[in-house]
């Protein structure tokens, strides 16, 4: 029993002389610091705290509260060399991305070019409206601490929490990876501009503006926020620590600076060329809203990704509203200038070019309406709307075409810009939209305003070449016929002043269409030279034979057909040719 107890103090002794030693070697390592071998620093923490809990277990030992009391000062001394590290380290490796860097992480279509050093701003203009292929674009999320830290940082943020530092730790991450991803938009391009600043923007420059917010959103999105996410995870993987908490903070004010922008746009004075844009932005935050709903996941960081549902919501709002506001402005557009050539005016040009816009817009406007559920289907929402603007368009044109003194120029007028409408239509995604009937319905309207200028324009002259029971062309028939060579001189006269007033007006007019100008020449002649030669035919010889016989047969009808030629052209006075 002696011999048992003698070999249970060595063995006793032996682990203590051990304890001594560890403590001896760990010390040296504390008391050099981990900036030169942080691995070999942290084990000898790690050695430190073992020796806590042997000899927190083994207190009956004279020396072991005087060692407790050496280790714990070891222990305390190396918390704040290892917070300094945490902090020298997080510096380092926490520098701004120059926009090459995040460039490189684009999708090849997104990616400027050497040639344009503005087109990292992003598309301003919405003339060219983004491929949907950007949905399914790769983009390759940026390395922003080299993978070979990641872990030792992890190890250093385990340590700091472990010693209840994690305000500390907290404070550190949270301030200089907030300062980086802040330092990186700003190098970027993007500008901190409140409400006023944008609502005294030029609209040129404010289409630049929302055009390069764009482009930063998804590069903030895809590239910074996932990254920073990323780095977030791997930190503190593992770790008991609120980094959902931490991540929202560090990320808050350039989440911010970026949505406050899109809700001073929302907010701004709505007009109608303010919605391509709209619809652009609302395109991108439905875009990247998923993937924010990832990035900002946790309750901790709610907040944010409530402020940018709510920014999806009320860009979908401005975007309905100024979508009402166009249709309302376009039936009510009160301008009284009218086109004295009769051509498309500058409101239908407007307002067609609008809605083929639109059109480029389809699945968006579609998402739009669903934002706002009203029981119809999306695709006959969309058809409805259009076809409101094309007949508040219609409504307008009628009252404009009042405004002419010459009824023909009216139906000419209207024949143009309804025919104008229908040719566009065909030409774009308002076909499938607007359907057959549509287009059939309204090239009968055209046709009728073609057939009414005839009727309007040419009904006089046509008279005037119209006599009733005229017989034959021999003098012996004149009295009992009822035509004298003087009504025939008349008549003559009358033709070739109403036919030169006809020409120098209408040879002004313009049908911008060459089909529809040539097949309303086409219907004129049709009319005009038949009854013109037969004229010339019957009665002709009764001026011929007279005195100044040009006076009076001034036109063959091949010439009368020459100068149909020149109608609709929108000749000035004097270029008609002679």
């Amino acid at each position: 029993m002696a011999h048992e107890n003698i070999d249970k103090t060595i063995k006793a002794a032996d682990g203590i002389l051990s304890q001594f030693d560890l403590a001896r070697r760990a010390e040296a390592a504390v008391l050099k610091g981990p900036h030169e071998d942080l691995e070999s620093y942290l084990e000898a923490v790690d050695l430190l705290k073992g020796i806590v809990r042997f000899f927190s277990t083994n207190k009956n030992f004279k020396s072991s509260e005087g060692v407790l009391n050496h280790v714990n000062n070891l222990l305390a001394k190396s918390a704040l060399k290892i917070e300094e590290e945490f902090k020298q380290l997080m510096t380092t490796y926490s520098k701004p991305i120059e926009p090459d860097r995040l460039f490189d992480c684009l999708p090849k279509s997104l990616r400027p070019t050497k040639d344009d050093p503005d087109a990292d701003r992003g598309n301003a203009g919405h003339s060219e409206h983004p491929s949907k292929s950007l949905e399914t674009a790769v983009y390759r999320t940026p390395t922003l601490i080299p993978p070979r830290i990641l872990p030792l940082m992890n190890d250093i943020a385990q340590q700091l929490i472990q010693a209840g530092n994690q305000q500390s730790c907290y404070k550190i991450y949270r301030d200089t990876r907030g300062s980086a991803l802040e330092l990186s938009l700003r190098k970027l391009g993007v500008e901190k501009l409140s409400k006023e600043d944008v609502q005294k923007m030029q609209w040129e420059a404010l289409e630049a503006k929302i055009g390069s917010w764009i482009h930063f959103m998804r590069i903030a999105v895809k590239l910074l926020l996932a990254g920073e996410r990323k780095i977030c995870d791997q930190i503190f993987d593992g770790i008991n620590f609120n980094k959902d908490q931490c991540f929202a903070e560090l990320t808050a004010n350039s989440v911010l600076t970026l949505l406050s922008f899109g809700d001073a746009v929302a907010k701004s004075k709505r007009s109608p060329e303010k919605l391509f844009v709209l619809l652009d932005m609302y395109e991108v935050m439905r875009e990247l809203q998923s993937e924010i709903e990832v990035i900002f996941e946790g309750k901790s960081c709610s907040e944010i990704w409530e402020a940018s549902l709510g920014l999806t919501k009320r860009l979908a709002q401005t975007a309905q509203e100024t979508f009402a506001d166009f249709e309302e402005a376009v039936e009510k557009d009160a301008s009284k200038t009218i086109v004295n050539d009769g051509t498309v005016h500058p409101l239908t040009s407007y307002v067609i070019n609008y809605v083929k816009f639109l059109f480029d817009y389809q699945s968006t406007l579609k998402l739009l309406f669903q934002e706002f559920e009203t029981g119809s289907e999306t695709e006959s929402q969309l058809a409805v709307v259009t076809m409101r603007i094309m007949q508040a368009l219609q409504n307008n044109l009628d009252g404009k075409s009042k405004l002419y003194r010459d009824p023909a120029l009216t139906h000419l007028f209207l024949m143009n810009n309804i025919h104008y409408m229908v040719r566009s239509v065909r030409r774009s995604g308002a076909k499938d939209i607007l359907g057959d009937d549509w287009i059939q319905r309204h090239r009968r309207t055209v046709q009728q305003n073609a057939n009414q200028y005839k009727r309007v324009a040419w009904a006089k002259i046509l008279q005037t070449l119209s006599i009733q029971g005229a017989g034959s062309t021999g003098s012996a028939d004149l009295s009992s016929s009822g035509v004298s060579r003087a009504m025939i001189k008349e008549r003559f006269k009358s033709f070739n002043m109403q036919f030169e007033e006809l020409h120098a007006k209408q040879s002004q007019w313009i049908v911008p269409d060459q089909e529809l100008r040539e097949s309303l020449r086409l219907a004129v002649a049709e009319v005009l030279l038949p009854a013109y030669r037969s004229f010339v035919k019957r009665f002709g010889n009764l001026v011929e034979n007279g005195k100044n016989p040009h006076k009076y047969v001034r036109y063959s009808p091949e010439m009368v057909e020459q100068l149909l030629g020149e109608f609709f052209e929108g000749q000035q006075w004097g270029e008609q040719k002679r």
